[in-house]
Formats: structure tokens, C-alpha cells, sequence
């Protein structure tokens, strides 16, 4: 772990994986310091903006380090289930991939829960980890201009839900109609980090 100053109100966190990542967000958010007015993770590191008038980073620092990276339990967040109509349009090219039948490829994905492990790329779109090994594929190789809002796809190790329409090179296995962002919502992000998620199979 190195912790470095960003700022005068922010410390970034290095962590050596993303599991580190979510066990430090997860005990930060459990137990806020006196303060940490925003917690914002990433793949490797964690960043944490604070009040000067109500801590240092000097006090952080000594906080952060003395906290353990063991496997921590978010309960802040219940479970969303997203529903899905598997009929994406890389579903196909996934299960040659993969060697398996698309029904073995939904059943896979729709067999594990899953956690936000941080939001990026666009506002609501949640990274979301503990998709099967076996579904882990690398991105196209070409980006398509325009992904539909509402598709689920997979890239790497990480499956997600696009919330709105955008250019992306993920391989979408589906579509939802449920709205992960709403500016009319508080918050406007459905998946947010720690949030955990489930993904059900529905007809068409």
C-alpha cells in the first residue's frame, strides 16, 4: 500500500489488486473517519478527498495503514436484481469463444452474484466483478460506434450494464430495461460501488 497526497483535499490509496481496492473501500465505509467527505475507487487504487478543517493527511495516512485488507462484507447495499433478455448481440461469438452453448453461457453468468467494485467509463456504469472464469474474454478488437443503453455485457473479467447509449467494446450478451442512472434519482446511480448484484433470465 502507498498513499499519496492529491491535493490539499485528497489522498490516493495504491493497492496491489482490485480485491485489496474493495475490502479498504468497504471498511472506510463501514467506519468513516472523522472528516472523509468522499470515498472514489478505482481498479487499483482508492481515492479519498477529505475536510483539512476536520482531519490532515497526515491523520489518514495513519488511519488507512493501520486498517486490514482481509475480505470485508458490505451490508450498506442491498441486492438489485437486474433482469435480462439474453439476446445480445455478441452472444453467439461469446459462446464459440468460450466452447460452451449459449444456454451454458447464460446459465454461467446468471449463476453468480456479483459486487461493484467501482463506477466508471460513464456516469452509472458500475465494473461489476465475480463473472465465471470461463466467461472471461478480452474486448473486440473494434469498438462498435453506438451500444444501446440497457446492454449487458461482458469484457475481461468484468460484466456491467450500459447506462445509456454510447460507443463501447465490451460483448453484449443482453439487454435490460432496468435504469441503472437517473438524475432524478437520489443517488442517480443504481450500482453503486458495494452494491451486490444478481442477473435473472426473463422471456423476451
Amino acid at each position: 500500500m502507498d498513499i499519496f497526497r492529491c491535493g490539499h483535499t485528497g489522498a490516493l490509496v495504491e493497492l496491489a489488486d482490485r480485491n485489496e481496492v474493495v475490502s479498504l473501500h468497504t471498511s472506510l465505509r463501514t467506519a468513516r473517519p472523522e472528516g472523509v467527505l468522499e470515498l472514489v475507487p478505482a481498479a487499483r487504487t482508492l481515492l479519498i478527498r477529505f475536510d483539512r478543517a476536520r482531519t490532515s493527511f497526515t491523520r489518514l495516512v495513519d488511519t488507512v495503514t493501520e486498517l486490514p485488507l482481509g475480505d470485508r462484507v458490505d451490508h450498506a447495499h442491498a441486492e438489485v436484481v437486474v433482469p435480462v433478455r439474453y439476446n445480445g448481440l455478441d452472444l453467439h461469438e461469446v459462446a464459440t469463444a468460450t466452447g460452451l452453448s449459449t444456454d451454458e453461457v447464460v446459465a454461467r453468468h446468471t449463476g453468480a452474484t456479483y459486487t461493484v467494485a467501482f463506477c466508471g467509463f460513464s456516469p452509472g456504469f458500475g465494473y461489476l466483478t465475480g463473472l465465471d472464469p470461463k466467461l472471461h474474454l478480452p474486448r473486440k478488437s473494434t469498438p462498435r460506434t453506438s451500444v444501446p443503453a440497457g446492454s449487458v455485457a461482458l469484457a475481461d473479467e468484468y460484466t456491467g450494464v450500459y447506462p445509456r447509449s454510447s460507443p463501447g467494446g465490451w460483448r453484449v450478451i443482453g439487454t435490460s430495461d432496468l435504469t441503472v442512472w437517473d438524475l432524478r434519482r437520489d443517488p442517480p446511480a443504481l450500482l453503486a460501488p458495494g452494491t451486490p448484484v444478481r442477473f435473472e433470465a426473463v422471456r423476451r
